[in-house]
């Protein structure tokens, strides 16, 4: 065989092994392994706090809402509570430890933050309400101005606000007018409530807790201002007799999440929890509605009179502690003035 057939032949033999090797790794010979499906991302775990015992409903309400996330979530949020402040945290810090992400989630009193946050104080202004229906009303209109404050200045997102029963006056003697309330000696638990009392002619006396059930039977006070729950908690009928709903403030907790946390979150999944919220705060004025309605009837069953406020009386109690409210503003956000405005021009009061 000459040079020219025998290179001939060889091109023909190189060439069909290319042709080959090609074929094979066309059928996937001699790739690397195929990567194995990305399994789907775990959930994110976020931790809830609560100052509040086991029992309390806000804690209560917190733990089932933490039960909900993770249907609402699709299983990509799961959240665990801790109650009666496990964490150590204290209430007063609330903003600043979900702000610095020491805590994921955490329930807060607007008014026990207000140290930090001026404007939260709004909702707890003295008879500023008649009714738990106005102060539902005061947490709508308020609500707005809470959301922005809270992300923008706070680094948070608003997921509910849940409410706690007004505080009335609970006596030893009937109180139906503010002639009556003159001269009480009264345990109050905060500035507000002290001012109240100087208001309208009594003493205010801020005793701790522990000290009220003694105080009362040895008569050194002789009225509390407080709601329904601790009334009962307490057993306020062994040694008080009337109970006046006049709904001097009510109190409310907000449920926040730090908002870069919420942030990692895809729009769905924000969207879920944003829906959640919303429905877990209408759910809440639901049952507080009724858990005040309850703990009233376990105080009138065991002894306690109820003392229904004309609205003369009430007029009258807003009237005298009107200058509470308006030194109040005077050093308040300017958002204040717009949500009393508001709010007055809501229920038809100046």
């Amino acid at each position: 065989m000459n040079w020219c057939k025998k290179n001939g032949l060889l091109a023909l033999v190189l060439s069909s092994m290319l042709v080959l090797a090609l074929v094979v790794a066309g059928c996937g010979g001699g790739s690397k392994p195929a990567e194995p499906a990305k399994k789907d991302a775990p959930p994110v775990k976020w931790v809830a706090n609560s100052v509040w015992p086991p029992n309390n409903h806000q804690s209560v309400g917190l733990v089932e809402f933490a039960k909900r996330v993770k249907d609402a979530t699709k299983g990509k949020v799961e959240m665990t509570v801790q109650v009666g402040g496990a964490l150590g945290y204290k209430g007063p810090e609330l903003l600043k430890v979900v702000r610095d992400g020491l805590v994921p989630v955490s329930d807060m009193l607007t008014s026990g933050v207000a140290g930090d946050e001026p404007l939260f104080n709004v909702v707890t202004l003295p008879f500023l309400i008649q009714s738990f229906d106005e102060g539902k009303i005061l947490s709508d209109i308020a609500r707005p101005h809470f959301e922005k404050v809270v992300e923008q200045k706070w680094g948070q997102k608003l997921l509910y606000v849940s409410p706690w029963p007004a505080a009335g006056v609970w006596s030893k003697k009937e109180i139906k007018s503010l002639a009556d309330m003159k001269g009480l000696k009264t345990r109050t638990y905060d500035k507000n409530g002290g001012l109240v009392m100087q208001a309208v002619g009594g003493t205010p006396y801020p005793l701790p807790f522990s000290e009220v059930y003694s105080s009362l039977a040895t008569g050194l006070i002789d009225s509390v201002l407080t709601s329904t729950p601790t009334a009962v908690d307490a057993k306020f009928w062994e040694v008080l007799k009337f109970y006046a709903p006049v709904n001097v403030t009510m109190a409310t907790d907000i449920v926040t999440v730090n908002l870069k946390e919420f942030n990692k979150l895809d729009k769905d999944t924000q969207a879920a929890l944003v829906k959640l919220g919303k429905d877990m705060e209408a759910e809440m004025w639901k049952k507080v509605a009724q858990l005040d309605k309850d703990q009233e009837a376990i105080s009138n069953k065991n002894g306690i009179k109820t003392v229904a406020p004309s609205k003369e009386f009430l007029n009258e109690l807003s009237v005298v502690t009107k200058g509470i409210r308006e030194d109040w503003l005077k050093t308040a956000p300017p958002e204040a003035k717009t949500i009393i405005d508001e709010f007055n021009k809501k229920v038809g009061r100046k």
